[in-house]
């Protein structure tokens, strides 16, 4: 339970685990004969008390189970979000524009399927609804939220994380569908708050070892094409896996990484639950602080940037 003693900050309070108790389920064990399936096995993380969240769709990188997501799953549920992370394949190629029509039909099915695989006394807030990816995840996120799927989703999109996105293997080199344009603020997003995540260590061989996040193609050009209202934070001395479970497995001994990611997984949920918090429920003081005050993070944090149009700024003071 994170500590709620007089003299914590709400900026302090991110970074810890939150006031909710949360229960982790899977839907392939979950259900009835009556319940709709979902299009792809979900892993579901959502506070047991009683009351109606937010949801946060998460999608993960290449070649990595969902499972590796749970400890930051189970951050930012503990503060008052229902987070969904689909397993989109197992085994894959390069295209992605199967994951980006998957992710679609995923948003399609939430409304009337979702509350079938949550105990009663919990209600999915279909009014706020966010989508995050990692590494490959995040090229699908965008691609989801830059509406490139084959059908149309009913949901109007709250929010945007992108968490170490990747649209390839360097500039020139992108994979299908292409995500980025390299023209400045070119993405139609419309008007989605976006926060774009980065890893200081991701586009740095790892001896013989190619980048995991390689420059041209990561989260730099990712935050240069969002539109307002944008955020990017950079965690200078982490890695493109550190935002993983600690038993995560070799995939990640493939990038160059931080000396633990513990630190990486409780600034990269908390700075998305401060960003939820802000453009879902309309309390902006910790995301404010850490945008004027990046040394109060856990982690050594490169300047943030922001990108916020004159007709929408919600930091008045930037």
């Amino acid at each position: 339970m994170a500590r709620e003693g007089e003299g914590v900050k709400p900026w302090e309070m991110v970074f810890k685990t939150g006031r909710f108790p949360v229960e982790i389920s899977d839907t392939t064990k979950l259900g009835s004969a009556t319940a709709p399936p979902p299009p792809k096995p979900l892993l579901l993380a959502f506070p047991t008390q009683s009351g109606e969240y937010p949801v946060l769709l998460l999608f993960h990188g290449f070649l990595i189970p969902n499972t590796s997501y749970t400890q930051l799953l189970q951050h930012i549920s503990s503060h008052g979000y229902i987070t969904v992370a689909p397993q989109m394949y197992i085994l894959t190629g390069e295209n992605a524009e199967p994951e980006i029509d998957n992710a679609e039909a995923i948003f399609n099915w939430l409304p009337d399927g979702l509350s079938y695989y949550l105990p009663d006394k919990i209600r999915p807030d279909m009014e706020n609804v966010g989508i995050a990816g990692h590494s490959r995840g995040g090229k699908v996120a965008f691609g989801s939220a830059l509406r490139l799927a084959a059908q149309t989703t009913k949901i109007k999109l709250s929010a945007l994380v992108g968490i170490d996105p990747v649209d390839g293997t360097g500039r020139g080199h992108q994979t299908k569908p292409p995500i980025l344009t390299y023209k400045p603020h070119s993405f139609d997003l419309d008007h989605c708050p976006t926060l774009v995540i980065g890893s200081g260590l991701g586009p740095k061989w790892n001896l013989l070892i190619p980048p995991c996040a390689p420059e041209g193609v990561s989260h730099t050009e990712f935050f240069s094409e969002c539109s307002s209202p944008s955020y990017h934070f950079v965690a200078s001395e982490f890695g493109h896996m550190d935002f993983l479970n600690d038993d995560a497995g070799p995939l990640t001994c493939f990038c160059k990484n931080g000396v633990a990611r513990e630190p990486m997984r409780s600034f990269s949920g908390g700075i998305t639950v401060a960003f939820l918090d802000a453009f879902l429920r309309n309390d902006s003081e910790a995301f404010n602080h850490l945008l004027l005050q990046p040394e109060d993070a856990p982690v050594t944090l490169e300047p943030p940037q922001s990108f916020v149009s004159k007709t929408y700024k919600l930091i008045s003071r930037l």
